[in-house]
């Protein structure tokens, strides 16, 4: 069906984007199969690093050791007053906690936790994160999953995910980020690793990544990478890079998705929330990607001075895929800025979001807010098409929506959409 105004095509385009499930590409969420690792309700949501560090800039009176030394519901209770009540919380993490309330039907007039906590203490886990994908409209949930840590391991032993909404990730950042202690891991679980790297080192890595490929049957490899990440690099991170991941990248069929730009520990004493970020060389990306044609690569960059050369780089290379604004770039403001450039280089082959989520219920606001973004700078540039006389039909649209909201990551992979009916 043709679209004729336009004021009929924005509202075709908001509610086409509302309502098509996403395939939520990154998150930091696990299936209930993994026990504590799954992170839900109001104390969790809370207690998330974006707010404690807000937390402490308001609080200058708070010693670090005096927060830490809090339990979590102390914390959580200190956070709710302070950027809670006795400020407005209109920062974008603070409108989150928000938005996932209203969303949950609390009632917000009466800001009174100890109601909200309620509800929690009475919901099963299993039925929660029912609701929290069907109000959010996800449809799929790709976790990131840790073979150096010793808990999820055993969790993967026992067969790992059960729930086929929750698909795996293998992230790999010991091996690039932290050599020195991720060899001692590789030689308890059985793999014959030197430190210096020497004799079949190589060859070993490449038998643990095949080996937990096949025991998590992962989408993709990943990485998150310092801001001064370099490529290619006489350094051990470099060999890793060129005689294990690649390799087993192309053999295996499968991505390595590279988050480039983190600065760790900028502030140690706020731990999880001491983290920050830095421009990075765009050429290291140019070079990795355009010297190995075979491998497909997800990538997506912290910096914002990042993204406009990133997005061109993608032009220049059919076997990457970029997605998401990621950790500080997830602003309304900046989604948009970002979306937008994006959509004008790349139309639709880019994955304009993913969740990055650590608590389940961060998928409704995360999802909510950047959903109303995406439609807005569709609409836009549907617009521009209908004023200049081009024919718009729904179910055109509905392929396009489709795409952003995970079909292009399928199409990229080369895999059907396990959800599709």
């Amino acid at each position: 069906m043709a679209i004729r105004t336009e004021e009929q095509l924005i509202a075709f385009v908001q509610e086409t984007v509302r309502l098509t499930p996403v395939t939520d590409i990154h998150t930091h969420l696990f299936a209930e199969s993994f026990g504590d690792l799954l992170l839900w309700g109001v104390d969790d949501l809370l207690t998330y690093h974006y707010l404690i560090a807000e937390m402490f800039r308001f609080r200058p009176d708070l010693s670090y050791d005096d927060f830490w030394r809090m339990s979590k519901t102390e914390r959580a209770d200190l956070i709710w007053q302070t950027l809670f009540i006795d400020h407005s919380p209109y920062s974008e993490a603070c409108r989150g906690v928000v938005t996932v309330l209203n969303r949950l039907g609390f009632d917000l007039s009466t800001r009174d936790l100890e109601s909200y906590r309620a509800y929690f203490r009475e919901v099963q886990a299993s039925d929660y994160i029912d609701r929290i994908l069907e109000l959010a409209g996800v449809k799929t949930v790709v976790m990131t999953n840790d073979p150096f840590d010793d808990y999820e391991r055993e969790r993967w032993s026992g067969g790992g995910s059960t729930d086929p909404r929750f698909l795996a990730a293998l992230r790999i950042d010991p091996l690039l980020n932290g050599w020195d202690s991720a060899y001692m891991k590789l030689q308890q679980q059985g793999y014959a690793v030197t430190q210096d790297f020497s004799g079949d080192t190589a060859a070993e890595v490449r038998r643990f990544l095949h080996d937990w490929i096949g025991r998590m049957n992962p989408l993709y490899m990943a990485v998150s990478l310092p801001n001064d990440f370099a490529y290619p690099e006489p350094s051990l991170r470099g060999r890793v890079i060129d005689e294990c991941i690649l390799p087993v990248a192309e053999e295996a069929g499968i991505p390595f998705a590279l988050m480039i730009g983190v600065k760790r520990k900028v502030n140690p004493s706020l731990k999880d929330a001491g983290d920050s970020l830095g421009y990075s060389d765009i050429g290291a990306v140019e070079r990795i990607v355009s010297g190995h044609p075979n491998v497909k690569f997800l990538v997506t960059m912290l910096s914002r001075e990042n993204q406009h050369e990133l997005a061109v780089t993608a032009r220049k290379n059919r076997n990457l895929l970029i997605f998401g604004c990621w950790w500080f770039l997830n602003n309304p403001s900046l989604i948009e800025e970002i979306t937008r450039m994006r959509l004008e280089l790349l139309g639709g082959s880019v994955i304009p979001q993913h969740s990055d989520c650590r608590v389940l219920d961060q998928l409704l606001y995360k999802w909510d807010h950047s959903r109303t973004i995406i439609a807005k700078v569709l609409g836009d540039k549907y617009t521009d098409l209908l004023r200049a006389g081009w024919r718009l039909e729904e179910d055109e649209i509905r392929r396009d929506v489709e795409g952003l909201l995970g079909g292009a990551f399928w199409t990229f992979l080369g895999k059907p959409d396990p959800s599709a009916k």
